[in-house]
């Protein structure tokens, strides 16, 4: 048990702590009803991390992947971002190309993509459209474009804020 709380006060990753505390709290005798409410997780979960440190202590719960390294290093990225402002036009596609044919790299999920477009500051043509709209309206009650912006996606933030109904 100590072991396990000197885990726990080490800070670990978020994922790594809720594994220990739905742990600690199985050996301190609370029921799994009490522990899935309290951390809101399942009782799969429960269990699973429970066998896991039984099995192998601490090192049962921390996360055994660390994530993978990045297709294109620092250098080859910053050759994107310039090529990308450099366009006039932009489409998903030709970003494909381009990196495939000077970089040797594709990447498995279009997400990769859209990122280095968000990351050049490039919008995508329907928030273009969104945000020309939002300007020219500003420009007519003579309000700032940017807090105009942000407040156009208030009633989605508000959204995503709901607690989730089960």
């Amino acid at each position: 048990m100590e072991e396990l709380t000197e885990f726990i006060q080490s800070n670990p990753d978020p994922r790594e702590l809720r594994r220990a505390l739905a742990v600690r709290m199985v050996l301190q005798k609370y029921t799994y009803l009490e522990i899935r409410e309290v951390l809101q997780v399942s009782i799969g979960f429960i269990s699973k991390w429970k066998h896991a440190f039984e099995e192998k202590g601490v090192s049962g719960l921390a996360l055994q992947h660390h994530g993978s390294k990045g297709y294109l290093d620092a250098q080859q990225r910053q050759s994107v971002m310039i090529w990308l402002q450099q366009n006039h036009h932009w489409n998903l596609s030709e970003l494909q190309r381009y990196i495939q044919e000077a970089h040797g790299v594709t990447f498995a999920s279009n997400q990769s993509y859209y990122q280095l477009f968000a990351d050049a500051g490039i919008l995508s043509k329907k928030h273009q459209d969104q945000r020309s709209a939002i300007e020219f309206s500003c420009l007519e009650q003579e309000l700032d474009p940017y807090d105009a912006w942000i407040n156009s996606d208030l009633p989605l933030l508000q959204q995503l804020q709901q607690p989730v109904r089960q």
